[in-house]
């Protein structure tokens, strides 16, 4: 896999500078392409009842399928938050890797990245291998 698109990159930067996070101090910044080429970006927000406000990946989410509905899928997702002390790129949360999973194919590939440059690319199997998705219920 290839490094991330850069108008992904920017899309989800723009959106990491109107996260709301005065409590954790913590930008993130989400952008979607879907299969149909379509582009949704979110961020996270945060509310004094922490933690439970809404991650970056999951605004995304969340407008993609207020606009497109629950047929939409994703192609590609890039995140973008503060490095680690080691300098990668954080990955989504254990929820978002799900929400992704909800509306990713086989095909749908993951980057995450931070501000410098460095980048993690990966597929939905290897997010969330031996997941649990839409096409294992009855």
């Amino acid at each position: 896999m290839s490094g991330a698109p850069d108008d992904l990159v920017q899309a989800a930067e723009d959106a990491a500078t109107r996260s709301h996070s005065p409590y954790s101090s913590f930008p993130v910044g989400a952008a979607i392409r879907t299969t149909a080429g379509e582009t949704f970006a979110g961020c996270n927000v945060e509310n004094a009842s922490y933690p439970e406000g809404w991650c970056a990946e999951t605004s995304a989410i969340a407008q993609m399928v207020s606009i497109l509905g629950p047929t939409a899928r994703i192609a590609e997702i890039v995140t973008t938050a503060p490095a680690g002390a080691d300098g990668t790129p954080g990955t989504p949360c254990g929820g978002c890797r799900q929400r992704i999973r909800e509306f990713a194919t086989r095909a749908t590939v993951i980057h995450a990245t931070a501000p410098g440059g460095a980048v993690l690319t990966m597929s939905i199997d290897e997010l969330l291998p031996n997941s649990f998705g839409p096409d294992r219920l009855l």
